[in-house]
C-alpha cells in the first residue's frame, strides 16, 4: 500500500518498525489490516462542537467527527464517567458521523474513534473532553410514585414531570433516562398517561417478593431547547405476597388468592341495575377503616328512594370515585344470592375485616360478568392492566405510536364515596 501523500501515515509506520524490529513487516505489502497495530488517525480526522483546543464542548451542540481524504470512519463510542454512551449516525461512505442524543452538561465524555485508509489500514483517535454547565436554568425534574414501601404484585409505578414533554423525540429521551430494573427481571414498559404522566408496569404482574429500583438518568442532559433535566430522587420498592381477589357478580362472591392457592370465598353483593360494579382490575388504592357515605357525592338526591347517608366500616378503596369493598352488614341477606348495591362489593362485617386484614396497596381485584362498564386505565385510580400488553407497549415513546391524552373526565380525580 501507498501511504506516500501522507506524511503522518509513513512517520507512524517508521516508529512502529523500530519498535517492532523484525515485526516491522505489519507495514509492509505483507502485512493484513486485521493484524496491523492502528496508526494515528489525528491528521485524518476533525471534531466539530469542541473548544479551539478541543478540552470543551458545548452540550447545546452535537458532536460531529468527520474523515479527510480517502479515510473513512468505521466506527465511533462516545461515553461519559458513568458509562453512558452517546447515541449517532455514521453516513454510509463512513466520512462522517454525528451524535443523536445530546450531551450531558457539566460532564467528561472518552470519544474513540476508528477509522480505515483506502488499503484497509486501521486507524484509532482517543480523544476526551468536558462539556461545559447548562447555559439555563430552567429544569425538568422527576417525581416517581408510590412512595418506598412494600405493596402488592398490582402496583404500578408512575413518573410524574413538572414540566410537559410533548415532542416525540424528547419523550422518548426522558423515557429512556428513567431506569426501572427488578431481581427477578421482568419484562416492563413505560406508557405516557399525557404530556407529564407516565406509568410503568410489567407485561404481567410482577414476581412475589421482587425488589424494584427506579432512578432517573436525565441530570444534566439536553431535553429541549433550554430544557434540562434535574435530579430526581430514587425509589425503591419491595412486593409482598401474591394477593389477587376475583368478584364474580354473576356467581355473587369473591374469591381470595394468595401466591396462586385458593384461601377464601366470600358470598358478597355488587352494584344493581344502574348501578353496576365496574368490571376488570383494579388495583387497591388504601384502606380506610371509617368512612361515612352519602349518596349526594354520586349524584343520587337526598330524600330519593336510592339515596343513602351511612357510617361504613373496613373499607377497601379501588376507584378515587368511590368503589369500594366494605363491610355492608345492612346486605347481608342479599349476601351471596343477589345485586343491591350502588356499586361498591359488600359483605358482612366479618368477612370485611378479614378482608380488610388480608390485603395491602397495590393487591389486585378483578370484577368479572358484571353488567358494568369496564374500569378506565387512567384517571380513576390504577386501571393499567386492563390495556393488552399490545396496547399498552403502543403508548411508550420507544415503540411506534403515541398515546392520546385521556379525556377530561380519565383526568378527574373525584373523590365520591358510593356503598
Amino acid at each position: 500500500m501507498n501511504h506516500s501523500p501522507r506524511t503522518r501515515t509513513v512517520a507512524g509506520c517508521t516508529l512502529l518498525v523500530i519498535a517492532l524490529g523484525a515485526g516491522g513487516t505489519a507495514c509492509s505489502s505483507g502485512g493484513s489490516p486485521l493484524t496491523d497495530k492502528p496508526y494515528d488517525a489525528t491528521d485524518q480526522i476533525s471534531f466539530n462542537g469542541l473548544s479551539e483546543d478541543g478540552s470543551k464542548a458545548d452540550p447545546d451542540k452535537p458532536l460531529e467527527v468527520t474523515a479527510h481524504d480517502d479515510d473513512r470512519i468505521t466506527d465511533v463510542t462516545a461515553t461519559d464517567a458513568t458509562g453512558r454512551s452517546v447515541t449517532g449516525e455514521l453516513s454510509t461512505d463512513g466520512s462522517r458521523w454525528h451524535s443523536t442524543s445530546p450531551l450531558a452538561a457539566n460532564a467528561h465524555y472518552t470519544v474513540q474513534v476508528s477509522t480505515e485508509d483506502e488499503d484497509g489500514a486501521p486507524g484509532r483517535k482517543v480523544l476526551s473532553f468536558d462539556t461545559t454547565k447548562p447555559t439555563t436554568k430552567k429544569r425538568l425534574s422527576v417525581t416517581f410514585g408510590p412512595k418506598s414501601g412494600t405493596y402488592g404484585v398490582g402496583q404500578p409505578i408512575t413518573a410524574e414531570l413538572d414540566k410537559p414533554v410533548k415532542d416525540k423525540a424528547q419523550r422518548a429521551l426522558v423515557e429512556r433516562a428513567l431506569r426501572v430494573d427488578s431481581v427477578p427481571a421482568v419484562q416492563g414498559a413505560w406508557h405516557w398517561v399525557d404530556d407529564k404522566e407516565l406509568h410503568y408496569r410489567p407485561k404481567e404482574y410482577w414476581p412475589a417478593h421482587a425488589t424494584v429500583q427506579v432512578h432517573s438518568n436525565l441530570d444534566g442532559v439536553k431535553v429541549g431547547d433550554r430544557l434540562w433535566g434535574a435530579k430526581s430522587k430514587p425509589l425503591k420498592l419491595t412486593i409482598g405476597d401474591s394477593i389477587v381477589a376475583v368478584t364474580d357478580a354473576a356467581s355473587h362472591s369473591l374469591t381470595v388468592y394468595k401466591n396462586g392457592e385458593d384461601i377464601n370465598e366470600i358470598p358478597v353483593t355488587t352494584g344493581k341495575p344502574g348501578f353496576e360494579t365496574r368490571n376488570g382490575v383494579k388495583v387497591v388504592l388504601g384502606k380506610e377503616y371509617f368512612v361515612r357515605m352519602r349518596s349526594t357525592t354520586v349524584g343520587i338526591a337526598a330524600g330519593s328512594s336510592d339515596s343513602y347517608d351511612l357510617p361504613v366500616y373496613y373499607a377497601t378503596r379501588l376507584t378515587w370515585s368511590g368503589e369500594y369493598v366494605h363491610a355492608a352488614p345492612w346486605s347481608v341477606g342479599s349476601q351471596g344470592y343477589a345485586n343491591v348495591s350502588h356499586g361498591c362489593t359488600g359483605m358482612s362485617t366479618s368477612n370485611a375485616e378479614w378482608f380488610f386484614n388480608t390485603v395491602h396497596e397495590g393487591d389486585v381485584v378483578k370484577v368479572v360478568n358484571s353488567d358494568g362498564d369496564t374500569m378506565e386505565p387512567f384517571g380513576n385510580g390504577f386501571g393499567d392492566w386492563n390495556l393488552s400488553w399490545k396496547n399498552w407497549r403502543t403508548g411508550s415513546a420507544l415503540v411506534a405510536g403515541t398515546p392520546d391524552a385521556p379525556t377530561p373526565a380519565e383526568q378527574a380525580r373525584l373523590r365520591p364515596e358510593s356503598v
